[in-house]
Order: structure tokens, then sequence, then C-alpha cells
């Protein structure tokens, strides 16, 4: 009856201890997720998804607007039509490289991790490894400060929206409307710059101006660009994190690289 009783035991500690290691290994895979990174990327992904997705669609919808209302002369708005297609082009790219590079950021935030926490016991770095989480660390300031650029431009269309729809909100309300002075409130998108002051007729006034606030293009677009505008901001802001992220387990890295550190790499 003993030795059974000895026998349970056993087995009940081997158990134990069993699922002690299993619940100090999940321990020990958590402590290496890189978390900030991992926050960045999605914020990076959903912010890369709207800016690209929304912004390309808009695009669209403002040159029918135009095409419909403001430059009846296709050569008149011929270079701005170029040039949309070709900022279409570009969102192709921006999209393929962030989904990428975002990917690439995340499996180094990963290693650096391990190395920083120390996860794998003698992991060693090298002076290549080092050299390539430095280049991700400058590549990220670079990507950071041309994406406040984006941020910025994406602002311009939004800014140009708001003024037209404002416009339209005045004509609407109860001071102006049927008056005979409602016709003399217009907008003309030639101020803006995208085409050409020979364009026709290049502005909108009155009646005509409030229908095109009230067609589904105009109201499409609108809201688009104010989400690519979001989407660029959350891109912004996920590109800090990946700084701040990236700077710190590079210094770390050099730091418990040097010899007279206590830790060996």
């Amino acid at each position: 009856m003993k030795p059974a009783m000895e026998t349970a035991a056993e087995e009940n500690s081997e158990q134990s201890q069993e699922r002690k290691g299993c619940f100090e290994c999940c321990i020990k895979c958590l402590g290496g997720v890189p978390y900030a990174s991992l926050v960045a990327t999605i914020l990076c992904f959903s912010g890369v998804a709207l800016f690209c997705g929304c912004g390309h669609v808009a695009l669209a919808g403002t040159v029918a607007i135009l095409e419909q209302h403001f430059s009846t002369n296709t050569s008149d708005h011929a270079l701005l039509s170029e040039v949309i297609q070709l900022m279409q082009y570009v969102i192709y790219g921006i999209a393929s490289f962030f989904f990428l590079y975002g990917i690439i950021l995340l499996a180094e935030g990963f290693y650096t991790t391990s190395a920083v926490k120390e996860l794998h016991g003698e992991f060693k770095t090298t002076a290549c490894g080092r050299c390539i989480s430095g280049m991700f660390v400058f590549l990220t300031y670079v990507l950071g400060v041309a994406w406040l650029g984006v941020f910025g431009f994406s602002a311009v269309p939004v800014f140009m929206f708001y003024n037209i729809w404002s416009t339209c909100e005045v004509i609407k309300s109860p001071q102006t409307n049927g008056t005979a002075g409602v016709e003399q409130i217009c907008v003309d998108i030639r101020q803006y710059g995208i085409i050409p002051w020979n364009a026709f007729p290049g502005r909108m006034c009155g009646s005509a101006l409030e229908n095109i606030c009230n067609t589904s293009e105009f109201y499409m677009s609108y809201h688009l660009f104010i989400v690519a505008c979001a989407g660029a901001g959350a891109t912004v802001i996920a590109l800090l994190i990946y700084m701040m992220a990236t700077t710190y387990n590079y210094a770390v890295l050099k730091f418990k690289s040097r010899e007279d550190c206590c830790t060996k790499f």
C-alpha cells in the first residue's frame, strides 16, 4: 500500500513540475513580446490603410467634381488629372512599402527585446546586427519627418472642402435663404491653384453651389479626406512609438556590447 501511495505522490509532483514549467515558459515567451512595437505595428497598418484607401477614392471623387462643375474643358485640368493619377500610383507603393516595413520592424523588435531582456542566456549580438538596428532607427526617424509632411499635406483638401461646405451652410441659413444676395455668395476653386485661372467656369455661386454640396461625390470625398488625414496622423503616432522603441533597444544593445559592461553579449 505504501509504494502505491509513494508512486501517486511522485506522479503528482511530476505533473506539478510540468505545469510549473509550462507556466514559466509562457511567462518567458510573453516577456519577449515587444508590446510597444506590436501596438505601433497595428496602429501603422490601420493608419496607412485608412490614408491609402480613403485617399485613393477621395481623389477620384475630387476629379469627378471638378470635371462636372468647375472645369468643363478637359485641357484646363489635364495636368491636375495626371498628377492625381500619379498620386494614386504612389499610394499603392506606400501601402506595399509600409506593409513590409512594419513586419520587418516588428521582427526587429522581437530580436532586440529578446536580447535586451536576455531571454536566451548567452545571446550575443554582432557589430553587423547593431549596425542594422541603428539603420532602422535612422530610417524610422526619416520616415517620421516625411509623414509629418504627408499629414500636413493631407489637411489641405480637408481645408478646401471645409470652406466649400461652410459656404453652402451660409447659403442654406435662414438669414440668406430666399434672398437676392444668395447668388452673390460664391466659391472660386481657382484660388486654390489646382486649376488655372482661365478655366471655365472656375467658380460656382448660390443655388448651383448648394446643389454641388448636396451631391454624393462631394459628401463622400469630404468625409474620406477627413478619414485619410486621421489615418496619416495615426501613422505619425505609430512612427513616433517606433522611434522610441528602436532607439531604446539600440541604446541598451550598444551599452551591453561594451567590454567593460558586466553582462556579456
